[in-house]
């Protein structure tokens, strides 16, 4: 993942062709084994406080890449230990004043530094590497932190898809603002919780596959005078291994999903599919990864004693596992920008309306569900209705709803008793 979706997902994605060329074939061959440098040891989930600087030396034509103090090191860096020759080093872009008095802040971009000879894998001058040290999985990869002193790469390094800056110090982007470029550039970077969450699937589907087996072999008690009989066959055994083996069939179509649109998103660059692709990645990756870790747990515990034993695999699995719930973005951090993206998405419909107009909305397409503690109950309990598709998905649609309904309920009470003490001050109190 390092290799290929990071460091060169980082170059084909936020380059330009001129990057394309020039580094695609030593991507593919792994020749130019590379890594990504966004995290730093004071700044994971807030990005845009990221401190290492690249300052535009308009004299010589170069960024100059810089670690101004301890906590702007790059931490955690995967593939930077041990084997990486490039890194995709992300920075604040620094571009001096007529006068060279002052740097105007462009905010964060993404910039190609070498970091090791490519012929004696020898550290470079002014750059400075170390291990992470051994951690509680994944140590088959050589995570290092990454420091920069003056570092002077040519300004043609700059990874400029979403801005650039010419030979004569002037800075140009597609995107008006600072807050937009930094938005597009994260935004390109999605393939690595698509990614991440297909992973924890199969992490899922191989912690359920061995613990049911063997509680499948596996027997205990039984009837009086009668054989032992498979632990499966107990509820509680079921309650734990059944909805769990539920939810990986679930998990893979909703993934495999996911990857087709990213696919799609890749070709099109529909504005509205890179939207939901944003959200779908952030909401399953959070969801899945959360739901993995848990479950681990269980199966361990479904298979009792040699659950423990190490050939089982359930303490590898775990320990490798659980990062998934931290990088790509903090799961709590996810979770909540998804809530947001909700919420925002139907604020956007009463957006410059009257007071009239929103309720009129409520009133109109969210009446059932405001009103009914659960619009799908039926008397209908056939098989055909129960595994209808579309009785499915309307349920799942109150679920949402119900979901979504309490912390509008919430904002539009206070805003009524707002609208009412505003009547109530300017027409009664005068």
């Amino acid at each position: 993942m390092c290799v290929c979706s990071l460091w060169g997902g980082s170059v084909i994605n936020l380059g330009t062709k001129k990057h394309r060329d020039k580094y695609f074939e030593g991507i593919n061959n792994l020749e130019y084994l590379g890594c990504f440098a966004m995290t730093e040891l004071h700044h994971g989930s807030n990005v845009q406080g990221i401190q290492t600087i690249a300052t535009f030396d308009p004299l010589t034509d170069e960024f100059v890449i810089t670690t101004p103090n301890d906590g702007a090191i790059k931490w955690w860096i995967g593939n930077a230990a041990v084997h990486g020759k490039f890194a995709t080093v992300f920075a604040k872009l620094m571009l001096p004043t007529h006068d060279s008095k002052v740097v105007s802040d462009m905010g964060v971009h993404a910039f190609i530094v070498p970091i090791r000879d490519l012929k004696t894998h020898q550290t470079l001058p002014g750059v400075e590497i170390n291990d992470c040290g051994h951690k509680v999985g994944l140590n088959g990869v050589d995570n290092g932190a990454l420091r920069f002193r003056d570092v002077r790469i040519p300004r043609d390094n700059l990874l400029n898809r979403f801005g650039d800056v010419s030979r004569d110090g002037t800075y140009t982007s597609p995107l008006p603002t600072i807050n937009k470029r930094f938005a597009a550039t994260l935004g390109e970077l999605v393939g690595g919780r698509v990614g991440l969450a297909y992973t924890s699937v199969g992490v899922l589907k191989i912690a359920a596959t061995i613990a049911i087996r063997y509680s499948l072999i596996r027997q205990q008690f039984g009837p009086p005078k009668q054989p032992e009989i498979s632990i499966l066959d107990y509820q509680s055994q079921q309650h734990k291994l059944m909805p769990m083996l539920a939810s990986t069939y679930a998990f893979h179509f909703a993934t495999v999903n996911l990857i087709k649109k990213y696919a799609e998103m890749k070709k099109t660059h529909d504005e509205q599919l890179v939207a939901d692709v944003h959200a779908l990645s952030a909401g399953l990756k959070s969801y899945v990864t959360s739901y993995t870790a848990k479950s681990l747990s269980v199966c361990r515990e479904a298979c009792g004693g040699h659950g423990y034993a190490a050939v089982n695999r359930f303490g590898s699995l775990r320990n490798d596992h659980d990062i998934f719930q931290t990088f790509e973005g903090d799961n709590t951090v996810l979770l909540q920008q998804v809530a947001g993206d909700l919420l925002k998405q139907y604020q956007e419909k009463f957006r410059g309306g009257t007071f009239a107009v929103t309720w009129n909305y409520l009133r109109e397409s969210m009446n059932t569900y405001l009103s009914q503690p659960n619009p799908v109950t039926s008397r209908w309990e056939g098989e055909d209705h129960l595994r209808d598709p579309k009785f499915q998905l309307d349920a799942f649609r109150v679920i949402f709803y119900l979901f979504l309904k309490y912390p509008l309920a919430r904002e539009y009470r206070n805003f009524i008793i707002l609208s009412i003490f505003y009547y109530q001050t300017r027409y009664i109190h005068g």
